[in-house]
């Protein structure tokens, strides 16, 4: 591997929740001279920690990992805001020689970072409140119908349980007249990052049996872990409520949601492996529209070398 300076293609290892892109770049880091550029929506918010699978101190420390901790959860964090961030984590570790290696699982990031970003209109803080009134009082469902009846193309791809992806879409369509699809239609400006290239790694796992046994595994051990006891103390806060973009992150969603109804510890467990393997599907869904990414089952015993080859021959070729 011969070159780490601006010039290289920029690596990207994607992949579903679970699926052990965090495992496998820890390891290529031992081989080569990597920096983790964190692609996780839910990881750039500070306290947010057992839930979102983010790296211990021991790993942090062993590795240079950036766009981790890097907001409160109090905060909206936009793919704008991301591709702003990466971009100067990117030339920062460039900077010093070493490699940056784009790791994670917010599918929208790492295509607003290869591919550009719409300019799509700014928030409207006060029409959002009013639509989160609306939803506490009516449900998200009742707006996703709403949505459908102003563009149905929008609401074919968001599931009526997504706030997040609903209120922003009725916001796009009131603040401008024209639907989130519309604005979506012409071609994005092209991102500064794709100058040499994007090499896309897509950690696409053939038996989606043994990817839901490991969401398992991996949430028993988040509530093994004290999961729980982490939701209780951003409950706690005062300043959080489930309406923000942090809490309705997969697993908080849910577990703020239980506490409030007093619901069972199994419940629980449940409904946060029910809401993570939709993620995971999602996910798998981003992953295979994405033209020229490299496939490669994470769960085959030759997965790790097969990644150390696509990241050696991406900085061979110019």
């Amino acid at each position: 591997m011969s070159r780490a300076g601006a010039a290289a293609p920029l690596v990207m290892l994607l992949g579903p929740t679970a699926s052990g892109k965090s495992g496998i770049a820890l390891r290529l880091a031992q081989r080569r001279p990597i920096e983790i550029v964190s692609v996780d929506s839910a990881q750039v918010y500070r306290g947010l920690d057992i839930g979102t699978a983010k790296p211990d101190a021991a790993e942090r420390a062993a590795v240079a990992h950036h766009l981790i901790d890097i907001v409160e959860p109090t905060e909206r964090y936009s793919a704008a805001r991301f591709v702003e961030d990466a971009l100067a984590a990117i030339a920062d570790v460039r900077a010093r020689g070493r490699l940056p290696l784009l790791v994670g699982g917010t599918m929208l990031y790492a295509r607003a970072l290869a591919e550009g970003l719409h300019p799509l209109p700014g928030a409207d803080p006060r029409l959002r409140a009013r639509l989160e009134d609306e939803a506490r009082a009516r449900g998200w469902p009742a707006l996703h119908a709403r949505l459908a009846s102003v563009d149905p193309r929008a609401a074919a791809r968001i599931e009526p349980s997504d706030a997040q992806r609903i209120q922003r879409a009725l916001e796009i369509f009131e603040t401008t007249s024209r639907t989130m699809s519309d604005w979506l239609a012409a071609p994005p400006p092209p991102s500064p990052a794709g100058g040499a290239g994007i090499v896309r790694i897509a950690l696409e796992p053939a038996d989606r049996a043994a990817l839901h046994a490991r969401i398992a595994a991996r949430f028993d051990a988040m509530l093994a872990a004290g999961f729980v006891d982490e939701v209780r103390a951003l409950r706690a806060r005062g300043d959080l409520s489930p309406a923000l973009p942090s809490m309705r992150s997969v697993g908080y969603r849910q577990a703020w949601e239980c506490l409030d109804a007093g619901a069972s510890l199994e419940t629980l467990r449940e409904r946060a492996i029910a809401a993570t393997r939709q993620l995971a599907k999602r996910q798998l869904t981003w992953l295979r529209s994405m033209n020229g990414r490299i496939a490669i089952d994470p769960f085959a015993p030759d997965a790790f070398e097969r990644v150390v080859d696509v990241l050696d021959q991406s900085n061979e070729n110019e």
